[in-house]
């Protein structure tokens, strides 16, 4: 890629419907997410930040994305959640590909955006800060002030499976469900 891009894992929510357990140091085929992730987005960033502490605390994803906006290098940063085990660099070299275009290049599958895979320019940041001051914190309410590309499931399954892709751990029942997954080979 010409553009610099760079990766921000945000690996500092509280975890609560996973009894506060840390995410990332979750085992999956014998690694942890957290190093599953930094391997594969090295293949595709110039930098990967893993966003422990956010600048402006208490504020959800919104603050850890503003703290990936605010320390990254890059003019697009890929954002990922760290309970994402099964993320792949072709798939996030397509989303930073089609982020020239956009402010925000989003996957949008039958369940929803998917904030927390998405990649965000630099251009974001002062909207962010901004909502962030309001207390304005939902991350799909930024879309209404910045250019947004929507990538549909139809482009996703074009990389692998959206559902093994786009899967994360929520719950303990998650966790024991990606077991299904961990066969299905891209």
């Amino acid at each position: 890629m010409a553009d610099s891009c760079s990766a921000a894992i945000l690996a500092g929510g509280a975890a609560t419907r996973f009894g506060g357990r840390d995410k990332s140091a979750l085992t999956i085929g014998g690694r942890t997410i957290l190093e599953r992730q930094i391997e594969v987005l090295s293949l595709v960033a110039d930098e990967v930040l893993v966003v422990r502490e956010d600048l402006v605390p208490g504020c959800g994803p919104l603050g850890g994305l503003h703290t990936a906006l605010t320390r990254a290098r890059g003019r697009a940063v890929f954002v990922v959640a760290c309970d994402m085990p099964y993320v792949e660099a072709p798939l996030v070299r397509h989303l930073v590909d089609l982020s020239r275009d956009a402010d925000i290049v989003v996957p949008c599958t039958e369940d929803g955006y998917h904030p927390l895979c998405a990649v965000y320019s630099r251009a974001c940041l002062d909207t962010v800060s901004r909502r962030l001051a309001e207390r304005r914190l939902k991350m799909t309410d930024l879309f209404s002030d910045v250019r947004v590309r929507v990538v549909r499931a139809r482009e996703i399954d074009a990389f692998g499976d959206r559902h093994r892709l786009l899967a994360n751990v929520n719950t303990p029942a998650d966790y024991a469900g990606l077991e299904a997954l961990q066969g299905h080979k891209l």
